[in-house]
């Protein structure tokens, strides 16, 4: 058994020395995950300046992009539950057009095709529906 400071881990939360003994395979797991980290945070250190946006290492996107928190997630989970039920409460055939081309991916050509009319149609029902969500919203 090991013991470890849950301060070293979470100094946000704990502000005093609070010591936990645990397995010798969490205590493993810890270790690893913070030599991952320092090797990280190494990585960037060193090699920041060779690296162009452009370059596709992934090093810059890490540092640009960063992750979403718990509250970034639930805003998004809930705006993308508002528009599918805003395109739901659109007539039957402007939400399947909508539906087919932003949700699955279809072409208009291709919703033409399936549904058996002209492509013009199925653009101008694509135009009047996203009209009628940029209202909505």
């Amino acid at each position: 058994m090991q013991k470890i400071n849950l301060r070293d881990l979470y100094p946000d939360i704990y502000k005093t020395d609070i010591f936990l003994e645990v397995t010798d395979e969490v205590h493993t797991v810890f270790l690893a995950d913070k030599r991952a980290d320092a090797a990280y945070e190494r990585q960037m250190y060193r090699y920041k300046a060779y690296y162009s946006l452009d370059h596709d290492n992934g090093i810059e996107n890490a540092v640009i992009n960063r992750p979403l928190t718990p509250e970034e997630i639930l805003e998004d989970k809930q705006r993308r539950e508002q528009l599918y039920a805003a395109v739901m409460a659109l007539p039957d055939k402007q939400a399947k057009r909508i539906y087919a081309r932003f949700y699955l991916g279809m072409t208009p050509t291709e919703i033409a095709k399936a549904e058996g009319v002209d492509v013009s149609r199925v653009r101008d029902s694509i135009r009047r529906g996203l009209k009628h969500l940029a209202k909505l919203f």
